[in-house]
């Protein structure tokens, strides 16, 4: 699988997009290709931004793969210590993060994606 990036905006405030197809295109054509499909999309779109257009057009009619969140199987956040290092869920509309509160009330991300005590169905489970 190779893959390709569709950006819009500026470097400070912007958005991407990844693609994925099983074939490699010259960067050449696949900017090409990029620019055809941003004009038959650029006046008829539904989508949140023109590159989320471009890249549900390229997987309706040239085989790629648009990488979406829906897509997303697991997201881990790390960071130098244990406490940094977290299993992120996504729901519908947002992004859960586990955490479990200490004797004292402070609260740690929680490793395993349960409660404090470990029991995923008990009331101790909190979501931020």
């Amino acid at each position: 699988m190779f893959f390709y990036e569709i950006h819009e905006g500026d470097e400070d405030v912007g958005s991407a997009v990844l693609l994925g197809h099983e074939q490699r295109f010259d960067p050449d054509d696949f900017f090409a290709l990029v620019k055809k499909v941003r004009i038959l999309v650029a006046d008829s779109y539904e989508e949140d931004t023109l590159s989320e257009a471009i890249a549900n057009e390229l997987q309706r009619g040239h085989g790629f793969l648009h990488v979406t969140d829906d897509l997303l199987v697991a997201s881990v956040n790390v960071g130098e210590s244990d406490t940094d290092t977290y299993l992120v869920t996504q729901g519908e509309d947002a992004r859960t993060v586990f955490v479990k509160r200490d004797e004292s009330g402070h609260s740690s991300h929680d490793h395993n994606g349960h409660g404090a005590d470990g029991d995923p169905g008990d009331d101790d489970d909190l979501e931020d």
